[in-house]
């Protein structure tokens, strides 16, 4: 049997409201992250990430409340991800509800983490989140970043995500700094690149802006689809993502 392609909206989320920003500048609020789950879920959604932007010790908090919160209303899978550092975080978030954590930083700092979470909750609750930019400075040509882009690693992308697999990672969050905003499509290169190493389900993110945007990157390679503000915007609907990726022949999950 085929499994279903799944479209992923993903809510960033500070103190407690849903926000809209370039790399997490100059945010503004866009609703609140219980609402807009719950929309998304009526049109369709096969899952939801939430993405805690700050990350402190104070909007954590918070966070453990919106995802309760959402849990509560919502009856999809919830990844969560932002300033998971230790295994005991991962707990806490799925105690409140989340049914996946994205790890990213802190793997990066310390690739162990990957497994020490894996080996304790299964790698079916690790998502490894990537943000991939190209670079001439490795030798696939994409490289690692953090602080939503803004800082380049020395981490060879392709290397690092094979390495994550091995480590326990259960999928894999491409998202791709440089169509990121764009509004012009996914990297397909990236996300055929990430597959063809990928033994684990792939996650295209950055890019969209168009319905027609999201079936050339299934057909790259990807097992799901993420994105935020043409969602949040209204521009597009989920459910009008899943009738054109069936109209492409790609199985998806209906209401």
């Amino acid at each position: 049997m085929t499994l279903a392609v799944r479209v992923i909206p993903c809510l960033d989320v500070a103190d407690g409201r849903v926000v809209k920003g370039v790399n997490f500048r100059d945010l503004r609020d866009a609703g609140d992250p219980v609402e807009l789950a719950r929309q998304y879920y009526l049109q369709g959604a096969d899952e939801l990430t939430f993405l805690d932007v700050k990350a402190t010790v104070d909007n954590r908090s918070t966070m453990y409340d919106v995802v309760a919160r959402t849990a509560e209303n919502v009856f999809i899978p919830l990844t969560v991800g932002g300033g998971v550092r230790t295994v005991d975080d991962v707990g806490r978030l799925l105690a409140s509800g989340a049914d996946k954590v994205g790890v990213n930083s802190a793997a990066i700092a310390r690739p162990e983490l990957l497994s020490d979470i894996s080996g304790r909750y299964g790698a079916q609750v690790l998502v490894l989140s990537l943000d991939i930019t190209r670079s001439p400075s490795t030798r696939s040509g994409f490289v690692v970043t953090t602080h939503g882009g803004r800082q380049e690693t020395t981490l060879d992308a392709l290397e690092w995500a094979k390495r994550a697999i091995e480590l326990g990672a259960g999928e894999l969050l491409v998202n791709s700094i440089d169509a990121d905003g764009t509004k012009d499509g996914f990297d397909l290169e990236l996300v055929a690149a990430i597959r063809a190493l990928s033994s684990v389900p792939v996650i295209a993110s950055g890019g969209a802006g168009r319905v027609e945007d999201f079936a050339p990157a299934i057909a790259a390679g990807a097992d799901a689809v993420l994105a935020a503000s043409i969602f949040h915007s209204g521009e597009v609907l989920v459910s009008e993502v899943k009738t054109d990726l069936a109209r492409h022949g790609y199985p998806v999950r209906t209401l």
